[in-house]
């Protein structure tokens, strides 16, 4: 039974609207609180059964496949329980919006201070929550009613997402059944929503598990152990080379890529001791 670890999955990028309290993690999921114990046991306020970390993926075929590499197996050492969580995609959709060219701290804050001031009120737990506010609730405002959440020039790009969700442009279950490709191509239509974007959503939130977000950390996490099979010599790249770098890393690390990212990801944060949205 492969255990997983709470604290590194929420503190790996991957979700900012959560915090722990005592011994257990809260964290806002759409429509839904959740409450998540050390061992990774779920309930929620909506009472539904949901496999936010992903257990029902067979993890030992996972580590395996991706542990051919000897840099990924140090990173699976180190941080042996690190899941990629499953999240509720409209959320995901708009806080990865909200997070080109932004940092982890000012991410948080502007998606608190969207659901506090559009989301729905709850009682849970005998604390007070802020659902995420639903897509035709942030359609119907005014570009400056939300560029007053701190968004700056995002303010636009969340509007038209919100629109795109509400008239089914944008359908998530569509979206969750059709092949990597196909999906990014109707995901990178939304404004403000590029490949790295494009791959974080279809990563976190839509079980695409070949997607593999290509930010400036992977960019030097390439240049610096893999500068031999992946030729980075940039640190923007145009959507094209993001295309065939892709390629070339799910042809090199296989199907469960997203995870061999991941962990990549969190080892090389980590080493560089950068701080988390959320901290125990």
């Amino acid at each position: 039974m492969h255990t997983i670890n709470v604290e590194n999955s929420i503190n790996s990028g991957q979700v900012f609207l959560w915090e722990k309290k005592d011994q257990f993690w809260y964290g806002i999921n759409g429509q839904d609180v959740l409450c998540v114990s050390k061992n990774g046991a779920i309930s929620s306020y909506k009472n539904q059964k949901i496999d936010f970390f992903r257990k029902k993926d067979n993890f030992g075929l996972v580590l395996s496949s991706i542990s051919n590499d000897k840099k990924v197996r140090e990173a699976i050492k180190k941080f042996p329980g690190l899941r990629i969580l499953r999240q509720d995609p409209f959320q995901c959709l708009i806080s990865f919006i909200i997070s080109a060219n932004n940092n982890i701290t000012k991410i948080k804050n502007n998606l608190e201070n969207m659901t506090k001031s559009y989301g729905k009120k709850v009682k849970y737990k005998n604390q007070e929550f802020f659902l995420f506010p639903k897509p035709k609730t942030l359609a119907e405002l005014k570009i400056n009613e939300i560029k007053d959440l701190g968004v700056g020039y995002r303010a636009e790009f969340i509007k038209k997402a919100a629109e795109m969700v509400v008239s089914k442009k944008i359908d998530f279950q569509f979206l969750k059944k059709i092949s990597y490709e196909e999906a990014k191509k109707i995901i990178i239509e939304i404004p403000g929503v590029g490949d790295k974007v494009a791959d974080c959503v279809m990563l976190f939130s839509l079980d695409k598990l070949d997607a593999t977000p290509i930010d400036r950390w992977m960019i030097r996490i390439l240049q610096k152990y893999y500068f031999k099979k992946f030729v980075v010599e940039t640190k923007s790249i145009t959507p094209k080379q993001y295309n065939m770098l892709h390629e070339k890393i799910v042809n090199y690390f296989g199907e469960y890529a997203g995870y061999a990212q991941q962990f990549l990801f969190k080892m090389e944060r980590e080493n560089y001791q950068k701080k988390w949205a959320v901290n125990p």
